[in-house]
């Protein structure tokens, strides 16, 4: 007997079903009883239920198993099914296509909402708000530019930057900023604990000889002489 090789069988539809149950929705839409299509259709579902127990605990899981019915038969089954006929035109429609933002960061390093602050910064009409906003800037380059990289970024490029990112409307005085140091990081490094302990509570110290206290499994009173 010569068997049947895959090349000479049609295609699978829905391949996580496998060939079988493909196999027997076409036996289904040949049956000319439509109320025992609908029994076989009903045994069916509680067959492919049995073969895929992970499908049980979800609750959109039985529709769409109808749909795949459907689906598998081409649109061609005609059943009574708990649910709506599905229309081949939306399962078959193709998710619309993401579109990303498409805009030039100049300064990666400081990250795209510098730029939009530098616009904000640039509403500003009095000279007083226009410094306070680049001292404001100065510090967040400062301390995003430090996150991601281990030197020190001078403050004279911090405000080469601003210049640019403004268009020349931004700008501040330099030697102001290092002798006020206003581009200070807007956090610090906590302190590493001392090698020698120095991080000790007071109270964890005897208070004549500067000891620290020994720990004991109880409490001795002190005897009177």
């Amino acid at each position: 007997m010569i068997g049947e090789y895959n090349t000479q069988r049609s295609g699978i539809i829905l391949k996580e079903y496998g060939r079988n149950v493909q196999k027997l929705v076409d036996y289904i839409r040949t049956v000319p009883d439509k109320e025992k299509r609908t029994a076989l259709a009903n045994t069916l579902i509680d067959l492919i239920r049995q073969l895929n127990p992970a499908v049980k605990d979800q609750p959109e899981n039985p529709q769409r198993m109808w749909d795949d019915l459907y689906i598998i038969a081409n649109f061609d089954l005609d059943v009574n099914a708990p649910y709506p006929v599905p229309l081949p035109e939306v399962l078959n429609k193709k998710p619309m296509k993401m579109l990303y933002p498409q805009s030039d960061v100049r300064f990666k390093h400081y990250g795209k909402n510098i730029e939009k602050l530098v616009k904000e910064a640039l509403k500003k009409d009095s000279p007083q708000d226009r410094e306070e906003a680049v001292i404001y800037l100065g510090k967040l380059m400062k301390t995003f530019y430090g996150a991601w990289n281990k030197e020190i970024l001078d403050d004279s490029v911090i405000l080469k930057d601003i210049k640019n990112m403004s268009e020349g409307k931004l700008s501040m005085d330099l030697d102001k900023v290092r002798e006020e140091n206003l581009f200070e990081k807007l956090y610090h490094e906590k302190k590493k604990p001392r090698p020698n302990g120095g991080d000790e509570r007071p109270r964890d110290r005897h208070r004549s000889g500067g000891k620290p206290f020994k720990k004991h499994g109880h409490n001795h009173r002190r005897r009177d002489p």
